[in-house]
């Protein structure tokens, strides 16, 4: 039991460590996007960009889905899927939160190349997906509804 404990607490710090990087990057793509024209300003960005996705947000990434493949190894495995929806939907948003972060990653690139001419104001909106699925993740874990 205690080592489940531990990996559920792990798994709960590597998940908040990833969902900073994915609040903070697409404000920094605003930050980007809103100042083009100061060069200087942008060439930091690129930096601030590059290393929140590589040194925080991908072994985040990576902790949150290997302590979650041990805690549901722990839990049963596969049997503990059946007849648990909210189980599939929180895996549902898992698998969302990982394309957001790849999108991230492609849009990041594309600043990195001056090529991405989305608007400030698409990544203010942007930024609210992963809140959304942050809630509806946290709403599954905790109540457990049977949909």
């Amino acid at each position: 039991m205690d080592t489940y404990l531990w990996m559920k607490f792990f798994h709960i710090i590597s998940f908040v460590s990833w969902m900073a990087m994915l609040f903070y990057m697409p404000r920094l793509f605003v930050y980007h996007m809103e100042h083009l024209q100061n060069r200087q300003f942008v060439e930091v960005v690129k930096i601030q960009e590059n290393k929140l996705y590589y040194f925080i947000g991908y072994p985040a990434m990576i902790a949150t889905f290997v302590s979650g493949g041990f805690l549901i190894e722990a839990l049963g495995g596969g049997e503990m899927m059946k007849g648990a929806i909210w189980l599939h939907v929180k895996f549902t948003c898992v698998l969302l939160l990982l394309a957001y972060h790849f999108l991230c990653g492609y849009y990041m690139k594309q600043f990195a190349k001056d090529r991405l001419q989305k608007s400030g104001k698409f990544f203010r909106v942007f930024n609210e997906i992963p809140t959304i699925l942050l809630i509806i993740i946290v709403y599954c874990v905790i109540f457990q509804p049977r949909f």
